[in-house]
C-alpha cells in the first residue's frame, strides 16, 4: 500500500475534493468550489477512486495505467465508481452525505515473475502489493487495501480468481501471469 510519494499530501486533499466535487455536480447539489487546480499534479499514473458507506463498499472504478493526468483520472472515476459500478445501484443524493472517498494513485504495474504456486505465495507482499491476474482471457484486480480484509494470501488469491469468473484455486493448478503494483492513499476523514 505504500510506494514512494509521487503526491503530497495537499496534493491528494485537493484531488479529494475534486472527486467530491464531480460526484455533487452530476447529482445537481450545490458545490464546493474549494478545490485548489493549481495544486492538481501533472503526473500520469493509474488512478482508482472507492466510495465506503459506513465502512462498506459502495463503488470503485478505476485504471490500472494512465489515462491523462491523475487530476483526469480522479474526476472520471469518482463519476464512475459512484454511477457505473455494475455491481451497486446509482449512487443517490440522499446517500452522498454519508459517503467517504478514498483515492489510489498507482505505481506503474510490474511483471511478477513465479516458478510455482509456492513461489508465488512467497514472492507476494500483502499489504504493500495490489495484484493483477490474467488467465484465459479473464482478468481482475485488487487494490493492495484489499490485504485488510484477505491478509491470508492464499484466501486473497482464491478470490482474486472469483473476482475474474475463474474457479478460486485455478492460480494453484495453472501459472496466470500476475503484476503487481503498489498505491499512495488518500482518504477523507470518517463521516
Amino acid at each position: 500500500m505504500v510506494m514512494d510519494s509521487v503526491l503530497n499530501e495537499k496534493q491528494g486533499r485537493a484531488l479529494l475534493q475534486l472527486a467530491r466535487q464531480v460526484i455533487a455536480e452530476r447529482l445537481g447539489l450545490a458545490v464546493d468550489e474549494t478545490a485548489q487546480q493549481g495544486l492538481f499534479p501533472e503526473e500520469q499514473c493509474g488512478v482508482f477512486v472507492t466510495l465506503k458507506k459506513g465502512g462498506i463498499l459502495r463503488g470503485c472504478i478505476g485504471n490500472l495505467t494512465p489515462a491523462g493526468t491523475v487530476a483526469d483520472g480522479v474526476a472520471k472515476n469518482a463519476i464512475n465508481a459512484a454511477f457505473a459500478d455494475p455491481r451497486f445501484p446509482s449512487l443517490t443524493a440522499e446517500e452522498f452525505g454519508d459517503v467517504e472517498i478514498d483515492i489510489s494513485v498507482l505505481s506503474a504495474p510490474q511483471h511478477l515473475e513465479y516458478c510455482d504456486a509456492y513461489d508465488l505465495l512467497a514472492k507476494l507482499r500483502p499489504g504493500i502489493d495490489g495484484v493483477t491476474l490474467y488467465l484465459h482471457g479473464a482478468s481482475a484486480t485488487f487494490l493492495p487495501q484489499v490485504w485488510e480484509q484477505l491478509p491470508d494470501p492464499e484466501q486473497f488469491l482464491d478470490h482474486l480468481c472469483q473476482k475474474a469468473g475463474l474457479a478460486k484455486t485455478v492460480w494453484r493448478e495453472e501459472h496466470p501471469d500476475i503484476e503487481i503494483y503498489q498505491a499512495q492513499c488518500f482518504e477523507e476523514e470518517k463521516r
